[in-house]
């Protein structure tokens, strides 16, 4: 069941959003308005989020707020990974979040949190730990950052591996299952606090990680869990068909599906962070994700993302 939609994903971080395409983010602005609009007139029940912001930054929610952003929203989301690339200590989390609490009365979700295992097991141990202690009770939703390792030979498409150095590598041990399927230490240790703690699990185009993930996500007692629906990926040749088995794989989950990555064809610049071109694409999509997949009560699903593309859906094959 998907209960939530987040636009976007770390907005004020530049491998997820081009500043000097839009340094002021008034596209970015206009285009979650669109979007939520869009979102609300096929469901108005269900919930919408911004997606995580990184860094916290209070300044960027009032910058939001300023532009009419929050109004049309449900929650706010925050990432913090004090222990791999933020500048503060993990013990500040609960000052953090109040920092963004002092400035919009929307509650404040942790749509991302981890700690990797680049440098050892027990660090992870410990992070996943102190999180909980730290965090439970203080946000209506928490999801740790990830289930698997991302695979050594996939890039991390939204960094930069020449200019971050080890920073580059820790993304690719976030996980609590390696990529060889063996479990780290954290992984028995995750189902004490489920299901107060969820979990993020980007899945790829096609994964073949997604039947594993299932039954992994049950053994630890996941009810909430956090993916995405790329806009981007909806170009690419069979979207619609993996969407569905993406999504129908997923049901027994309390989902938050998140909305982001500009296609390249369609951004200013070619380039997946680039605000797009025409505004009201992105919103096109969110409608035809949740007309298709959250609709409201007694509306059915139907193919609107082969109509969006200007495919004819009875000749799909």
């Amino acid at each position: 069941m998907i209960e939530a939609i987040t636009f976007w994903n770390e907005p004020n971080n530049q491998s997820h959003w081009d500043f000097e395409v839009d340094p002021e983010w008034d596209l970015f602005c206009e285009m979650v308005k669109l979007a939520s609009g869009a979102v609300r007139a096929e469901n108005p029940f269900i919930w919408q989020a911004l997606g995580g912001i990184s860094p916290i930054d209070p300044l960027f929610v009032q910058r939001l707020k300023s532009r009419g952003v929050l109004e049309m929203l449900d929650a706010f989301g925050v990432h913090g990974f004090p222990l791999d690339w933020n500048h503060w200590q993990i013990s500040e989390w609960p000052d953090r979040l109040h920092s963004i609490k002092e400035v919009t009365d929307l509650p404040i979700w942790i749509t991302e949190i981890g700690t990797s295992t680049f440098g050892a097991d027990e660090v992870q141990v410990f992070g996943l730990r102190r999180s909980a202690e730290l965090l439970r009770g203080l946000s209506p939703r928490i999801y740790w950052y990830s289930l698997f390792d991302l695979p050594k030979a996939w890039p991390a498409t939204t960094r930069h591996r020449e200019a971050e150095g080890s920073a580059y590598y820790r993304h690719f041990y976030m996980g609590l299952v390696r990529e060889d399927g063996t479990e780290k230490p954290a992984y028995r240790i995750f189902s004490e606090f489920t299901p107060d703690f969820g979990i993020c699990q980007w899945f790829h185009f096609r994964d073949h990680r997604l039947d594993e993930a299932v039954r992994r996500l049950k053994d630890l007692g996941v009810r909430y869990l956090r993916t995405g629906l790329s806009w981007a990926d909806s170009f690419r040749p069979g979207a619609l068909d993996w969407f569905d088995q993406q999504m129908q794989a997923l049901a027994d989950f309390d989902l938050t599906v998140t909305f982001c990555f500009t296609p390249e064809h369609l951004g200013i610049v070619p380039n997946h962070t680039s605000a797009p071109r025409d505004l009201a694409g992105f919103a096109e999509f969110a409608a035809a994700m949740v007309r298709r997949y959250a609709p409201a009560l007694g509306r059915a699903p139907v193919a609107t993302m082969d109509v969006m593309h200007g495919v004819d859906a009875v000749d799909r094959g």
